[in-house]
C-alpha cells in the first residue's frame, strides 16, 4: 500500500496496490515510515511518495465498527420491518391485546350510544357522552396502531363478541346503572394501560413507555375521576326528576372530548 502527501496541499491519501485512492476518512491513524524518495520518473511533479506495510495503516472505513454491526442486522429478505429495533416480541403482542381492547370498550360505548338514543330512552345527554366516549376510545386504539407500526411491530385484529344492548335496572335506574358500567370500563382500562407500561420498562424499552405516559395515562387518571364524579351525582339524585337535569348537563359538557 502507498501512501502519498502532495507538497503543495495539505491533503492526505492513502493508495492501494491497485491503484485506488483512498481519501482521509477511510483511515484512523498511521505510523509511516518513508522507504524510499521523490521518484521523479513517476511523472508526478513535487509530490513525495511514501510505502507502508499494512500494519503501518489502519484502514477502517467511513463507519464505526458498531455501526457495521447494525448493518448486518438490517433485513434483507421481503415482509420483514426495517424500522424494527430493540422491539421486544412481549411489548409487540401486549400492544396488541390493548388495541383490541379498546375497540372492544368503544364497541360497548357504542352500544350505551344506542341505547339512551332510543325514542322511548330520549336522554340525548347520555347518548352524546357515550359517542363521545366511543370515539375518543376508538382514537386511542388508532395511536396504538400507528405506534405498532411505528416501531416495526404488527398489528393483529381480533373478532369482537356482541355487546349488552339494554341497560335498564329496576333498582338503580338506566342513567347510574351505565355510568357505573363506564367507570368499571375506565377503571380497567387504566390498570392495563399501566400493565403496558410494565411490559415496557421490564423490557427496557423507555420510549414506549415515555409514549404510554404521555398520550394515555394522564387521560385515563382525568377521565376515571370525571366519571366517579358522576356516580356520585346521580347516586345523589336517584332515578327521578333530576336524572332529566342531569342528562341536560351531559349535553353541554365538553370535558369528555380530547
Amino acid at each position: 500500500m502507498i501512501l502519498k502527501m502532495c507538497s503543495a496541499a495539505s491533503a492526505l491519501s492513502v493508495w492501494t496496490p491497485h491503484g485506488e485512492s483512498l481519501s482521509a476518512p477511510f483511515f484512523r491513524c498511521c505510523s509511516l515510515k518513508i522507504t524510499s524518495s521523490v521518484n521523479s520518473s513517476s511523472g508526478r511533479s513535487g509530490a513525495l511518495v511514501v510505502y507502508a506495510s499494512n500494519d503501518d495503516i489502519n484502514v477502517v472505513g467511513p463507519f464505526p465498527d458498531e455501526v457495521k454491526k447494525e448493518l448486518d442486522l438490517v433485513p434483507s429478505v421481503p415482509n420483514r420491518s426495517l424500522a424494527r429495533q430493540r422491539f421486544s416480541q412481549e411489548c409487540k403482542l401486549a400492544l396488541n391485546d390493548q388495541i383490541n381492547r379498546d375497540y372492544k370498550v368503544s364497541y360497548m360505548y357504542d352500544a350505551l350510544y344506542a341505547y339512551f338514543d332510543r325514542d322511548y330512552v330520549g336522554l340525548e345527554g347520555f347518548a352524546k357522552f357515550f359517542n363521545d366516549l366511543s370515539l375518543e376510545t376508538r382514537q386511542q386504539a388508532k395511536k396504538l396502531i400507528q405506534y405498532q407500526n411505528k416501531r416495526g411491530g404488527r398489528v393483529e385484529l381480533r373478532r369482537i363478541v356482541m355487546p349488552l344492548t339494554d341497560f335498564h335496572h329496576p333498582d338503580m335506574g338506566d342513567g347510574l346503572y351505565a355510568m357505573e358500567f363506564a367507570l368499571s370500563m375506565e377503571r380497567v382500562t387504566n390498570d392495563r394501560l399501566l400493565d403496558l407500561h410494565k411490559v415496557a420498562s421490564k423490557n427496557n424499552d423507555p420510549q414506549m413507555a415515555d409514549f404510554i405516559e404521555g398520550d394515555f395515562l394522564t387521560r385515563q387518571v382525568d377521565i376515571v375521576k370525571k366519571i366517579s364524579e358522576y356516580v356520585a351525582q346521580l347516586r345523589r339524585i336517584g332515578k327521578g326528576h333530576g336524572v332529566w337535569h342531569f342528562d341536560q348537563m351531559l349535553l353541554q359538557d365538553e370535558v369528555v372530548v380530547a
